[in-house]
């Protein structure tokens, strides 16, 4: 019984010293993570793909953008066309709203925030420039905000006289409409003239201060698409400030806070 333990062995050390020089530790490592994350990869991919085309309520088919896979296994993050989202298992057979954190070594990190800030930076840079009405120092800026605003809202007036500190501080200020009482409302209407005049940033000034726009609403304007954009994005009420990252901050905020948030106290 000895002999044949030994001999054994010995060939389990003579296959051992023939295999590994032709693959290393790493090597073997390596291929066992591509087997395994490939197949996962691809059926994440599967799920989702069939968890948009087939997720319901009450036997009515949801109006999904987007489903994507996230950190947690068997849990899906489904954005809809509205800009609402939630998270679903593999048969989406059970639903939960609120956000997604992870617990990281340094603390708690909001996954659905980070992913909602990607989104807007994202639809924000396809918004081009000559769509915009745009306010910026005679320096080149050292950050830009975005900001939803309409001309009947006492705050947003309020964070428009603070344009000039803005300015000189190094914050460009880039304007896109945001009617809060919707396309039919009188500052839709002004919205429209703002966009229609020649001086968009002239005219957007005389809004603000609540003097009347001589231009007419009826040119081909970006008025109602900004408008669309802002609820995609979860703008609910103006002034809405987008940093640069993304991150939506609703409300007034003077400009040393601003200042300090888009990191330029520290320059």
């Amino acid at each position: 019984m000895q002999n044949i333990t030994h001999e054994v062995k010995l060939k389990m050390r003579q296959r051992r010293f023939v295999t590994l020089p032709l693959l290393t530790p790493f090597s073997m490592l390596a291929c066992l993570l591509t087997a395994s994350l490939l197949p996962s990869a691809a059926q994440a991919d599967d799920v989702a793909d069939r968890l948009a085309d087939s997720l319901s309520v009450n036997g009515q088919s949801m109006p999904v953008e987007a489903v994507t896979e996230t950190p947690m296994d068997g849990v899906y993050h489904v954005r809809l066309e509205s800009g609402e989202s939630f998270y679903t298992n593999a048969d989406g057979s059970h639903f939960l709203v609120g956000d997604l954190y992870e617990n990281a070594p340094d603390g708690l990190v909001n996954l659905t925030e980070q992913e909602q800030n990607q989104e807007r930076a994202d639809a924000l840079a396809a918004v081009p420039e000559s769509e915009r009405v745009i306010f910026r120092g005679a320096d080149e800026p050292k950050a830009t905000i975005t900001v939803f605003t309409d001309p009947s809202c006492p705050y947003c007036a309020r964070l428009h006289d603070t344009i000039p500190e803005l300015n000189e501080r190094g914050i460009a200020v880039h304007y896109l409409a945001f009617p809060r009482a919707g396309m039919g409302s009188q500052a839709a209407t002004t919205l429209q003239q703002v966009w229609c005049s020649d001086n968009r940033s002239e005219a957007m000034t005389q809004a603000k201060e609540g003097e009347a726009i001589s231009s007419a609403a009826s040119c081909d304007n970006p008025v109602a698409g900004q408008y669309d954009l802002g609820k995609a994005l979860g703008v609910q009420g103006t002034p809405a400030i987008i940093l640069p990252n993304g991150q939506l901050v609703p409300g007034f905020v003077p400009p040393e806070r601003l200042s300090a948030m888009l990191g330029l106290d520290d320059e």
